[in-house]
């Protein structure tokens, strides 16, 4: 008894929230099976509604197994002659991307306060979710699944999307820790104070723009287009409609980015040797499915050119960013800062390109999408040529005669009260 009450009766706070790696491992397993019911539950609802018998319980898992792979950007076949599938349905990426960095921000909070990140429940987390990776592959390994695995292939693509999402969300969680070190220039070209996140910033406005002027010319197309019509003649049944509805729903992300590229003026891939695009486009026999009857037949330069108005506009955007944070800058440091967020776009431009493309098969269906280097380069194209001298527009305009426009407004309220209380 004496023993007893002279022991501490609460441990010490590392001891009381300390977490076993079984625990964590099983976090991580519930973090992909609850990814993997985002999927299972539309795939499931399906086969219930199907009139099909001849489709067993264990197809259609196989089937959700398969598209959660495919959500996470891994390569897939399908068929007899393994024709590849591996345009990414981007909506469902999202998706998982949102809850694994969820799942990591739960375990950054856990170890905040404590100087240092305790690298086990992560990396316990992670090996939980390449299980569960790891078992969806095993069922798709099969030849005669409906979307069959590519092994090691698929495993990597699982583990770098985690790996990045789980990363992030631990960074978000610690409070983001680190700085941006300043690049060996000279001092004249050194990045001012403020210039990263204004450059985020302006970033971010172009990509928000342009994807909404890519929305705008998708949903020109929608309207022009003959996508109800290849709807009716697809539509069978409830299974059927629903089905179609799903898959075009999933696509939509990969569709703005594809109006996208349009837009800005390379266009995109719609199988091998057709294109389209402003400046002119060339088709072939493409698959009856509702989002690729929104394209135009074939043609040269026209009205369409009027979808250049999107990047244009987001341009205008970024540069108006960049010129409200430069009023503190030079005019040199503002041209720099403006290219360096025009060079900056060419990588994310590209990633995005790789991301929203791929193949559905072989021969006609071996190139979708947009080619990704010609993506990027676009995007870095029209922000060079726009949102560099639009910055230092801006720029000039909001310190013009000394003041911004809003500094001459307060000085002019402060006037007229003063006039107002004498």
């Amino acid at each position: 008894m004496t023993q007893l009450m002279g022991r501490p009766i609460l441990g010490l706070p590392s001891e009381l929230d300390s977490r076993s790696s079984l625990a964590d491992l099983l976090a991580g397993v519930r973090t992909a099976l609850l990814t993997l019911s985002v999927v299972a539950l539309p795939v499931f609802g399906l086969w219930v509604l199907a009139p099909y018998g001849d489709d067993t319980a264990q197809g259609a898992a196989r089937t959700a197994f398969g598209l959660w792979l495919l959500g996470h950007g891994a390569p897939l076949a399908r068929g007899p002659e393994a024709a590849p599938v591996t345009v990414t349905p981007l909506l469902l990426t999202a998706v998982i991307t949102v809850l694994v960095v969820r799942a990591g921000r739960r375990v950054a909070r856990r170890s905040r306060g404590r100087g240092f990140v305790r690298w086990r429940s992560p990396l316990a987390m992670y090996a939980g979710y390449q299980l569960v990776a790891a078992g969806a592959v095993a069922q798709c390994a099969d030849p005669e699944a409906a979307l069959c695995s590519r092994g090691v292939l698929d495993l990597l693509a699982v583990a770098g999307l985690t790996a990045g999402a789980l990363g992030y969300g631990l960074w978000t969680g610690l409070g983001r820790p680190g700085q941006l070190r300043r690049l060996p220039l000279p001092a004249a070209l050194w990045p001012p104070d403020g210039a990263e996140p204004a450059a985020l910033r302006a970033l971010g406005g172009w990509a928000g723009a342009l994807l909404a002027g890519g929305g705008a010319v998708f949903g020109a197309a929608l309207l022009l287009g003959s996508a109800g019509q290849s709807a009716q003649r697809l539509g069978g049944g409830a299974a059927g409609w629903l089905g179609m509805l799903l898959a075009c729903v999933a696509l939509v992300p990969n569709a703005l980015l594809w109006a996208a590229g349009y837009a800005l003026g390379p266009g995109f891939a719609v199988g091998a040797g057709s294109h389209a695009g402003p400046l002119g486009t060339r088709l072939g026999a493409v698959p009856d499915f509702p989002l690729l009857a929104v394209l135009p037949d074939r043609r040269g330069p026209d009205w369409h050119l009027l979808a250049c108005a999107a990047p244009t506009a987001a341009a205008v955007v970024a540069a108006l960013l960049l010129g409200r944070a430069a009023t503190r800058w030079s005019a040199l440091q503002t041209a720099t800062v403006a290219a360096a967020t025009a060079l900056a776009a060419a990588p994310f431009g590209v990633l995005a390109g790789w991301s929203c493309g791929g193949a559905l098969g072989t021969r006609r269906m071996a190139e979708l999408g947009p080619v990704p280097w010609q993506f990027g380069l676009a995007q870095s194209a029209w922000l060079l040529a726009l949102a560099v001298p639009g910055a230092l527009l801006a720029r000039w305009w909001h310190t013009r005669d000394g003041a911004g426009p809003t500094v001459r407004v307060r000085v002019g309220v402060y006037r007229l009260v003063c006039r107002l209380a004498a």
